[in-house]
């Protein structure tokens, strides 16, 4: 069964294709973009038929051994569509589930858009619905994949919505402070310019401790809303 929906969805996005579309999103991707290019309405709408149909069939484990395949062998839309179904699975996330899907960073996960998609609707939910704890998310700034230690601070910048205190997210992230990867550091700054907003003198202190030797990509995403005098502060030593 679970060959047959991955034959599925992949007769759809090469059904529902576009070059023009390829071509919008290739400048977006540094590292380059390996998609069909479908609508995006289009792909909504079939990623909800798909889910109120497979809703009787599919369970979360079956979608599990959906996303081991589409995520080792699939394209950007089929690596979405996975994401989607995931995400319909919320009540039943365990930390089993967490853990697997953190595998997925590790062998399919591979550009910044499926990395931020991934954070706001699934993984930010482990932590939000108190599956995890933040020490578990912590685990991943070891990886070797980029995308996966970018999945943390980006993570913690949805969590900000459900009162993440600058302590924790501090504790959670310092360890990638001096991460060379421009996609963790501006994930990093990204994280620290939201919770600026909030906590202004306990993010700023922070930045201080670290600003002459973390990545420039951290302070510059950090203070980018900061008035451009009070910016100046932040540049680094000499």
């Amino acid at each position: 069964m679970i060959q047959g929906k991955f034959n599925e969805i992949s007769n759809f996005c090469q059904s529902n294709s576009s070059h023009k579309i390829v071509k919008k999103y290739e400048r977006y991707f540094k590292e380059g973009f390996d998609g069909y290019g479908i609508e995006q309405k289009t792909f909504e709408r079939q990623r909800d038929k798909w889910i109120q149909e497979w809703n009787s069939e599919m369970t979360i484990d079956d979608y599990l051994d959906l996303g081991d395949i589409v995520f080792e062998n699939g394209r950007y839309e089929e690596k979405s569509f996975v994401i989607g179904f995931v995400q319909s699975q919320r009540d039943n996330y365990t930390k089993e589930t967490f853990d697997r899907i953190g595998l997925w960073f590790d062998v399919g996960v591979d550009n910044w858009a499926t990395t931020d998609v991934f954070c706001m609707l699934v993984i930010s939910a482990f932590v939000i619905d108190n599956v995890i704890e933040l020490s578990e998310l912590k685990a991943w700034n070891k990886a070797e994949s980029e995308w996966k230690r970018r999945a943390v601070p980006v993570t913690l910048v949805e969590l900000i919505k459900h009162d993440l205190k600058p302590e924790d997210a501090i504790e959670t992230v310092e360890d990638l402070m001096l991460d060379n990867s421009q996609y963790v550091q501006k994930g990093i700054g990204t994280l620290m310019r939201g919770l600026w907003k909030k906590y202004p003198l306990e993010i700023e202190d922070f930045l201080l401790k670290w600003k002459d030797r973390c990545g420039r990509l951290i302070i510059q995403y950090a203070t980018e809303k900061m008035d451009k005098e009070y910016r100046k502060k932040f540049r680094k030593a000499r």
